[in-house]
């Protein structure tokens, strides 16, 4: 063979080489998105499948255990403390699983988040069983249990954002965001439907049990197929697993400091909206029923099987919105005019639900349909612009970080969304009954959302993202 030859030989070998790689590199990252998916998928399921549940747990489990009018604020306290529990676990544990994977790596921790909810939603599902046996405080503490479970392990969201951030390239970053609120979407608009199915099947526990088992099937996918793709030699590998110092560094942080306010404060307001939402659905439901006199067993469970319709409705509104619209354009338009967008929307959305709430408070209609011909556009474009503007944040928090603090930062952006979700369904409702009645949850979150839009205003769109510095001081 001519000496001449070998260059060309040693060329093509490396090329096939590089496109072997290549290819080997695409399929992992294929791989990480699709158990990120599934991931996010199972956990908002699970989440659906129990938010329209809670109100019948109410009735069913803490009636009896704290009867009687004088009551009613216990019975009211005790069910916020079980629907904010999920919401503080995911405050407390979000940035420390976020921090952790940044040491030690993606893989394990999505697979201890999914291995945990395997546990806690059987044990949301022993729970039920054992109220229908009318064993009251087990039961009840039971779901507290898995409730707080649940919360831990669904707080490893934040590592499915890190494994999106080391997936995707900067410029399809707010794709690959997206698709985390696809998968919201989704989990959300089937967890409900799972939820009404549950009320024709005589098994109180069949929701939690199937939860369970899909979580399962999540959790065996993993095992074969999620890569880890936190990068070898990573400087984050020698920072300590809990460091509050993050915390602050995080929103000293310029822009993403900024940017983790305004989710803040765009979940919180979401948040009053979202904890009242199967209250409003009771009254327009029932436009003609006194608010006064409670509803009947029958109009009770036809009201709830309504109301898991409506919350799987805003479900299919997160996905079509995130999943299409926001995947599809993002590209052309830009995180940032999303974001605001997205803030205007939510402003409107909610505004347009006070005079709802005033509407229903004042029986100003006695229509159920025309009530929900009013409804149903309001709720649509209050959810389009929370599905617009959420990935456009954790977008742009991830392009303007460090790279080898993704974990962190990203679960920093977690805890604010999971701490605005503790306050916003324990002030929603209270406000919801203090005159003017049925308005002050939305006023209040309307006047949130002017301000977030005003800060959308000092987002600069088209700063570079954040790379790591060349120099040891940056990099340590």
């Amino acid at each position: 063979m001519p000496d001449s030859d070998l260059p060309q030989i040693q060329e093509d070998q490396l090329s096939a080489a590089d496109v072997a790689a290549a290819d080997f590199g695409a399929k992992k990252r294929r791989s990480a998105l699709f158990i990120v998916f599934l991931v996010v998928f199972i956990d908002l399921l699970g989440f659906g499948i129990v938010l329209p549940l809670l109100p019948f747990y109410a009735d069913d489990l803490l009636k009896p255990l704290f009867p009687g009018e004088e009551r009613e604020g216990l019975r009211g306290a005790t069910l916020g403390l079980l629907m904010a529990s999920f919401s503080m676990m995911q405050f407390i544990f979000a940035p420390i699983w976020g921090r952790i994977s940044d040491r030690i790596g993606r893989r394990p921790i999505l697979l201890l988040g999914l291995g945990a909810s395997v546990v806690f939603y059987a044990l949301f599902g022993i729970a039920s069983e054992l109220g229908a046996l009318q064993h009251y405080e087990l039961a009840v503490v039971l779901l507290f249990v898995a409730r707080i479970g649940a919360g831990i392990a669904g707080a490893t969201i934040s590592t499915a954002q890190a494994v999106i951030a080391d997936s995707t390239p900067p410029d399809k970053r707010a794709r690959g965001m997206a698709l985390i609120g696809a998968a919201f979407g989704i989990g959300f608009t089937f967890g409900p439907l799972v939820g009404l199915g549950s009320l024709f099947i005589p098994f109180e526990g069949t929701p939690g049990f199937l939860a369970a088992a899909l979580s399962l099937t999540a959790l065996i996918l993993g095992y074969k197929l999620l890569p880890e793709t936190l990068k070898e030699g990573s400087q984050a590998a020698h920072r300590r697993w809990l460091h509050w110092q993050g915390l602050q560094n995080t929103l000293r942080t310029p822009s993403v400091g900024l940017l983790v306010v305004i989710f803040f404060l765009a979940t919180f307001a979401f948040g009053g909206l979202e904890s009242t939402l199967a209250l409003i659905n009771k009254l327009l439901l029932n436009p003609s029923a006194d608010p006064h006199v409670e509803l009947s067993k029958e109009a009770l469970r036809s009201t709830g099987q309504k109301s898991f319709l409506v919350f799987a409705y805003v479900g299919l509104v997160l996905m079509i919105a995130q999943g299409f619209v926001y995947r599809r354009w993002v590209n052309k338009v830009g995180e940032v005019k999303f974001l605001r967008a997205g803030a205007l929307l939510m402003t409107f959305g909610l505004a347009s639900s006070a005079g709802l709430a005033w509407a229903v408070a004042g029986r100003h209609t006695e229509e159920g349909v025309t009530i929900w011909l009013m409804a149903l556009p309001v709720l649509t474009v209050a959810v389009t612009g929370f599905a617009l503007l959420t990935p456009s944040v954790q977008s742009l928090i991830s392009r303007r970080s460090d790279p080898a603090k993704q974990g962190e930062v990203l679960g920093v952006n977690q805890s604010a969304s999971a701490l605005a979700r503790i306050l916003g369904p324990m002030l929603g409702p209270s406000l919801f009954y203090l005159r003017p009645k049925y308005v002050l949850p939305y006023l209040g979150g309307t006047a949130l959302l002017v301000i977030v839009y005003w800060l959308t205003l000092r987002i600069r769109p088209g700063q570079p993202a954040s790379e790591p510095s060349p120099r040891p001081a940056a990099r340590g």
